[in-house]
């Protein structure tokens, strides 16, 4: 991308965080009041629908001011772009007295590090010198180090794997929204489903066993968000407390890069769930997964 002197502020830094956890919170409305402005600062309220058109809206909370910041997204790259503009509210409702356009990006480095780019695009180079003299750099910066912070925080009790399946997004997404492939797919080597209910939309639910070596695991996924190449779901055994589960999937090649994050409840759990092999369960979850879309 390229920038214009004039009317572009940037902010580049290596954070030690993975790119999956940053994306998760600048895209979930739990996570992003935690780091979203300065301390001591607060984010009173937010609304995130992710998808370009969708309510970009956040409340900050400067020394009992409340503050609203409207906007909406214009661009969703799932696990690496975000572009979102005030020019227009929801509904694309064009605001009175527009101030910038945001394009942020995340970028892999390995070894759990991650490159962090933010640009605040302006309307001319009266508004960016405005933005700047208002403390970009300063406040954009302390945002960026709370943003890292957060992350880790989160990393403590967040399993995340990946793999690249060669088979389109349209086709994987299927495979996660179709209620005749889904159950053909989903488990580790060796496991199957049993399917009691299964409603595979926003605000349903599937319920099964998973049975496999002997064993019956009663499982229930809740969603919240089923498109887009995004899913969402709280996974637990019929009762609290449940883990959260969000998919990305994303174009790589001519094939999608998915990245698979769980949430435990708490460092504790993902010990455990470690400890018993979750991660390596996850990988021939994803191995069958390609198998069907591959195929």
């Amino acid at each position: 991308m390229e920038l214009d002197p004039a009317t572009d502020l940037e902010l580049v830094r290596d954070l030690r965080a993975p790119k999956a956890l940053l994306w998760a919170c600048w895209t979930d409305p739990r996570h992003l009041p935690h780091w979203f402005v300065p301390r001591p600062h607060k984010v009173a309220s937010c609304e995130l629908d992710l998808r370009v058109g969708g309510a970009c809206n956040t409340t900050f909370d400067i020394e009992g001011t409340l503050m609203e910041n409207k906007g909406v997204y214009l661009e969703v790259i799932p696990g690496e772009k975000l572009v979102f503009t005030d020019t227009y509210q929801a509904g694309w409702k064009p605001a009175p007295e527009p101030f910038m356009t945001a394009i942020v990006s995340f970028e892999d480095l390995g070894g759990g590090m991650s490159r962090y780019r933010a640009v605040a695009r302006h309307r001319n180079p009266e508004a960016a010198e405005s933005h700047r003299q208002m403390g970009f750099f300063d406040g954009w910066g302390t945002v960026a180090g709370q943003l890292e912070g957060f992350a880790q925080e989160l990393e403590t009790r967040t399993m995340v794997i990946t793999r690249h399946i060669a088979a389109p997004v349209e086709k994987v997404m299927r495979c996660w929204t179709d209620p005749a492939i889904l159950p053909r797919w989903f488990g580790p080597a060796g496991y199957a489903c049993q399917t009691k209910s299964i409603d595979l939309r926003e605000g349903g639910e599937w319920t099964f066993d998973m049975v496999g070596h002997g064993e019956v695991w009663p499982n229930r996924h809740r969603y919240s968000v089923l498109r887009d190449g995004r899913i969402s779901f709280l996974m637990d055994g019929g009762a609290e407390p449940s883990m959260e589960v969000t998919v990305t999937l994303a174009p790589e090649g001519a094939g999608t890069r998915i990245t698979h994050m769980v949430m435990f409840p708490d460092a504790a759990m993902k010990v455990g769930a470690m400890a018993y092999g979750a991660s390596e369960k996850g990988m021939e979850t994803l191995g069958k997964l390609a198998a069907v879309a591959e195929g």
